[in-house]
């Protein structure tokens, strides 16, 4: 088996999508596998659609992702160049091949002329009208035209595109890694433009050129792909490259959380980014999703939720370390049919990894959200919250609003708990466990759990009622990371503040309630 060579080759039209991230991922996880290559090349043909940045972005999205390209347009390699807009003179070349093969041919129609085409098409009583072995012959290309004809229009800079010619009554058969053996009839597929009139190739004969020419050994793509990819068999055994064509495999489609059709480009900005440069989110949309990366997730946890999405280990482990994927990996386990995005699973799987970070890392992750909220504090202390709140949240960018309260007087409180809990004959034990609280040194939390803790046994009192209290004073809510460590991180000062202020808002609560109730 030759060294394995496989490539990502997104479209710089737009920001990349979750479904694109998983081919990435895929191929990333089988070139490792087999000590192969992964490459990265841009297909920027498609000048009219091209997104300016939008390059720089699939980059940044498989920096962060953690999948490195071992060739491409900053790697360099060998087989370079590897933005196709810098490859033109290939594909003339190669073009020329094709029609000298009589594979392909010039086609002059207008815009006009083709449209004339499709309504008599459609009037035939043919409803999917295209430019194929049955219509040829009556349009205006190299196959009507004598030889002088069509060297005058090319002299003379008449527009053209080149059409593959493809052959009628034909089965065209390919193994597939995933869907095994697929067969096509030749006569259902269309004279695929392979030549723009801008001098430019269409997808079908680039990928097809540099795919040979950079050895290539295994596509690995989405299952949109699977149609087209007649006509790149055929484009092979046109150019007698039979020998050295690559495997396909062809990925199932990622469908919507609902479970029902493919994840729309909607359902993409609502869910499936992995970065996201603001600029280009839709305006005056509020369900777009912000990135993975901007909403706090931790990309290995991306990565291992995506490995599964389509893919099955044959086990029932479902969380996995980059090498863990790398030698689990195997094509024969992806699935053929579509896999439900279940953006609650990705937070599962976030949540997962968070529980097995270091106070360190999990700081590094956090850092930027404290700072958008404009909480700064000592490091140390910084990562002591973090650590207190590491198995309360989904994501990191959660953290800082759950912890608002050390940087932040509390101004709300959990009405309803107040008014279950504050009773009058709890008045007495509240301020003097404040008063303990007050006095204690060293202010360390298993200090402090041990004489409060005491005091509460001694006055024969439940911890249910007297706890919730401290807390709702503390943070404005009765439940959240254990108390005492709380206390120990906020500090001794500002917790016996809020303490003492508790009774006055507990009591204003308990007045308005009583008010309400008259």
């Amino acid at each position: 088996m030759a060294k394995v060579r496989v490539r990502f080759a997104p479209s710089p039209t737009g920001p990349l999508h979750i479904g694109g991230l998983r081919t990435a991922l895929y191929n990333f996880l089988f070139a490792r596998k087999h000590d192969g290559t992964f490459i990265l090349r841009i297909e920027d043909t498609d000048q009219q659609r091209y997104v300016d940045g939008a390059e720089e972005y699939i980059k940044e999205a498989l920096l962060w992702s953690g999948l490195q390209p071992d060739e491409g347009p900053d790697q360099g390699g060998q087989y370079g160049p590897y933005r196709q807009s810098e490859r033109k003179n290939i594909y003339q070349k190669h073009v020329s091949m094709l029609i000298d093969l009589g594979h392909a041919y010039y086609a002059f129609d207008t815009p006009e002329e083709l449209d004339t085409m499709r309504k008599s098409e459609i009037e035939r009583g043919n409803h999917i009208p295209k430019y194929d072995h049955r219509v040829r012959m009556e349009m205006k290309n190299a196959l009507t035209l004598d030889q002088a004809t069509v060297s005058r229009l090319l002299k003379e800079g008449v527009p053209y595109t080149v059409r593959m010619k493809v052959p009628e009554d034909k089965v065209v058969t390919f193994k597939d890694r995933i869907r095994e053996s697929v067969s096509f009839e030749s006569s259902e597929l269309d004279d695929k433009v392979i030549l723009k009139a801008d001098g430019l190739p269409t997808y079908h004969l680039a990928n097809v050129v540099d795919d040979h020419l950079m050895n290539i050994t295994h596509v690995i793509r989405g299952e949109e792909w699977l149609s087209s990819t007649a006509h790149h068999v055929l484009l092979y055994e046109g150019f007698g490259w039979e020998e050295t064509m690559p495997e396909f495999a062809h990925l199932p489609l990622i469908l919507k959380p609902g479970g029902s059709g493919k994840l729309s480009k909607r359902d993409g900005q609502k869910f499936g980014f992995p970065v996201f440069p603001l600029e280009w989110m839709p305006e005056n949309n509020s369900e777009s999703f912000e990135g993975f990366r901007s909403a706090g997730f931790y990309a290995p946890a991306v990565i291992n939720f995506l490995a599964m999405l389509g893919w099955n280990p044959g086990t029932e482990q479902e969380i996995f370390s980059m090498d863990e994927l790398i030698e689990s990996f195997d094509l024969s386990q992806v699935s053929k049919s579509g896999a439900r995005f279940d953006f609650d699973k990705a937070l599962w799987f976030n949540a997962q990894y968070l529980q097995g970070l270091t106070a360190d890392q999990l700081y590094s992750l956090a850092s930027h959200y404290f700072e958008e909220n404009g909480y700064h504090t000592s490091t140390d202390k910084m990562k002591r919250i973090c650590e207190l709140f590491r198995e309360r949240v989904q994501t990191v960018k959660q953290i800082p609003a759950a912890a608002s309260f050390f940087f932040e007087e509390v101004s709300t409180f959990e009405e309803k708990t107040v008014r279950k809990k504050w009773k009058e004959e709890l008045r007495a034990p509240y301020s003097k466990i404040s008063e303990i609280i007050e006095t204690l040194h060293p202010f360390q939390s298993d200090h402090i759990k041990t004489r409060v803790n005491d005091y509460i046994k001694a006055q024969q009192l439940k911890f249910g009622n007297v706890l919730p209290l401290i807390r709702l004073a503390i943070s404005g809510t009765a439940g959240g990371p254990d108390l005492f460590e709380v206390l120990e991180v906020m500090g001794q000062s500002t917790a016996v503040a809020r303490l003492k202020n508790g009774p006055q808002h507990f009591d204003r609560i308990s007045v308005d309630a009583g008010t309400h109730t008259s």
